[in-house]
């Protein structure tokens, strides 16, 4: 016990002991600056200084841009940035999916798959028929004939002869020959114009092309959404020199003539004009002289 006590004293003793730090004049021995310190007194201040040193540094990084050297650490604005082009590529792929899910929806009235009279039959096995008895109706003799006549006409018919106006000013894709017209009641929803391999095909007005690609009926298949929602299709084509997603202006050069597909019989360009999801004569727009 008197042991621990005797080191416990000597520790003390070592840490509050007073030393004496003195700077002197080495030529002339001139005691120029003096100064009592213990061993507890130098750990002390070194601890202090030592904090003083830290919090400093933690302040200036923290509230300088000094900060930005950091590895790892990215500045304000660099991640506004990205934040904003993250939001910007979630827009551009929503409007990506809409526009490759339209262009889907579309591709199999574009490339033949899918007829006029097949397209009609579908729509009519979709409409639910209503079960209900006609002695409810107490129709007349007139109601009865003018639903008999109204059973009798096409319940979905593809287009009647265009006769309003627009506001677009279309012009012809290609000079030539006319060789086919447009046809409804033989489902041929286009007029051929006949030209020489090679001749360019142009756009008949401004829009975007919403397909662009090779079929095994209609060979090389270019499409093109206006305004108005009118769309034209132009098929047979030798190349292709737009692709999906290009806007394009009135007049432009978009294909060449050719003679691709199976259904084609030479040189010419199937051309269609669609609006609202109907076929219209291209003739009541163009004037193809």
């Amino acid at each position: 016990m008197v042991k621990k006590t005797r080191k416990k004293g000597r520790i003390k003793q070592k840490l509050t002991d007073k030393y004496r730090l003195v700077i002197l004049n080495e030529d002339t021995f001139e005691e120029r600056f003096s100064l009592k310190l213990s061993r507890l007194n130098v750990f002390v201040f070194g601890s202090i200084f030592s904090i003083l040193v830290v919090a400093l540094t933690v302040l200036l990084i923290a509230f300088s841009s000094l900060k930005e050297y950091i590895p790892g650490y990215a500045p304000t604005a660099l991640k506004n940035k990205i934040a904003k082009l993250a939001y910007t590529t979630d827009s551009l792929q929503t409007s990506l999916r809409l526009l490759t899910n339209y262009t889907n929806a579309l591709k199999p009235v574009f490339t033949g798959s899918i007829t006029g009279a097949t397209l009609i039959d579908s729509i009519k096995n979709q409409v639910p028929t209503a079960i209900f008895s006609e002695d409810l109706l107490d129709a007349t003799k007139e109601d009865s004939l003018f639903r008999e006549k109204v059973e009798s006409e096409d319940r979905f018919p593809l287009i009647e002869e265009a006769t309003r106006s627009t506001k677009i000013v279309f012009f012809a894709p290609v000079t030539g020959s006319i060789t086919q017209q447009f046809n409804a009641e033989h489902k041929h929803f286009a007029i051929d114009i006949v030209a020489k391999t090679g001749t360019p095909v142009q756009a008949v007005a401004d829009g975007t092309v919403i397909l662009s690609e090779w079929t095994a009926a209609t060979g090389y298949v270019l499409t093109i959404q206006h305004v108005k929602d009118f769309i034209s299709v132009y098929k047979h084509n030798g190349t292709l020199l737009k692709k999906q997603g290009e806007f394009v202006r009135s007049g432009e050069v978009i294909a060449s003539i050719g003679t691709t597909g199976e259904l084609t019989t030479g040189p010419h360009l199937h051309f269609e004009l669609w609006n609202n999801g109907y076929p219209v004569n291209p003739m009541n727009y163009i004037d193809f002289q």
